[in-house]
């Protein structure tokens, strides 16, 4: 029996101030969203800008004192953002805080190693963990670092047993981080992995933890209300052409990955655009054109009647504290990147 549609809806809203791609797009503790960098069809970008939610509209802020693309953006405990890292034509090792009170970027110093695509997450400590990425001579990285919010420093930490760009990095709910797939290499050599790692802050040290049920790179990973990580989508060697429809889920007690069926459509590129909603439900927007809900109860994907209309790839989505979901911008396969947003109302 085919998947029934859900009546939750998206909606188009007024667009942001720019195109983009590859941003970041930032929850700010007054309810704001803080949307930095990205390429547009032409070039990196250093604008950022406010999403208001009360208003639905955009207005500029900043800007970064560097463009940047496929960068980190890291709500800290003291309400700054940290942003670290990215490209624009150079590998980027600067870092810099946005300070919501005076709307102004101001210098953080330097990552220990030039980085994009990189992944970071923030730590029960009140660190930030940077993990993985490209660097300068396209070397691809298995080493991490640590931004200490009270020092202003950042000082590398364990390394992966494995280089990973197109990896997932999840927070688990006991304080450790997962490290999902990825990939090593370019076009004919181009390795694409299965496998996992955790990263222990007590230790500071990856150990291997079970392998995926498929090697999978751009895919996404989202925390579930029961402890466990539910993996999406994603890509084989054929980048587009081998996106992904199945899913699989990560059980932390056990350590092991289990097929948890298919979406209703392929999504890949689609990193960090799942959001776990407040009922408990998966919303999943990004890497395709349509959206969906998966429910962790039922196990099931259910399609929503309503989508952004054309593949987002490399979009982001926000949670609103209303429960509401922002969707800005991405790019597709005939569409540059995109000033457009939409908002999924439950």
């Amino acid at each position: 029996m085919a998947p029934s549609p859900s009546n939750s809806v998206v909606t188009a809203i007024a667009g942001m101030t720019a195109s983009r791609a590859a941003h970041t797009a930032t929850l700010l503790p007054d309810g704001q969203v803080l949307i930095a960098g990205g390429f547009d069809a032409e070039h990196g970008l250093s604008s950022a800008e406010l999403f208001d939610p009360a208003t639905r509209t955009f207005s500029p802020t900043g800007p970064m004192s560097v463009a940047r693309y496929s960068h980190t953006a890291t709500l800290l405990p003291n309400g700054k953002v940290l942003i670290a890292g990215g490209y624009n034509g150079d590998y980027l090792s600067s870092a810099e805080l946005y300070d919501p009170a005076a709307r102004q970027f101001i210098p953080a110093g330097q990552m220990t190693v030039a980085r994009h695509d990189q992944l970071a997450v923030l730590l029960s400590s009140g660190k930030v963990l940077l993990v993985g990425g490209v660097g300068v001579g396209y070397e691809f990285l298995s080493s991490a670092e640590l931004y200490d919010p009270a020092t202003g420093a950042f000082a590398l930490t364990g390394s992966m047993a494995t280089p990973r760009e197109g990896h997932m990095l999840t927070l688990l709910a006991d304080g450790r981080a997962l490290i999902t797939g990825g990939h090593q290499g370019r076009h004919s050599e181009i390795i694409i992995h299965a496998s996992a790692e955790i990263y222990n802050p007590a230790t500071g040290a990856f150990t291997p933890t079970g392998s995926m049920t498929l090697k999978r790179h751009k895919h996404d990973a989202t925390l579930l209300s029961n402890g466990k990580v539910l993996i999406s989508g994603g890509s084989d060697e054929r980048d587009d052409r081998g996106a992904y429809r199945s899913a699989e889920t990560y059980d932390p007690q056990t350590g092991i990955f289990t097929w948890a069926g298919n979406m209703t459509t392929a999504r890949y590129k689609h990193q960090g655009t799942s959001v776990l909603l407040k009922d408990g439900r998966v919303l999943l927007m990004g890497g395709a054109a349509s959206a969906e809900l998966y429910d962790p109860a039922t196990g099931v994907f259910n399609p929503l009647s309503t989508g952004t209309g054309a593949m987002r790839l490399f979009a982001t989505t926000t949670l609103l504290p209303d429960g509401a979901v922002l969707l800005t911008g991405g790019y597709g396969p005939n569409i540059a990147a995109s000033a457009k947003a939409w908002l999924f109302i439950p």
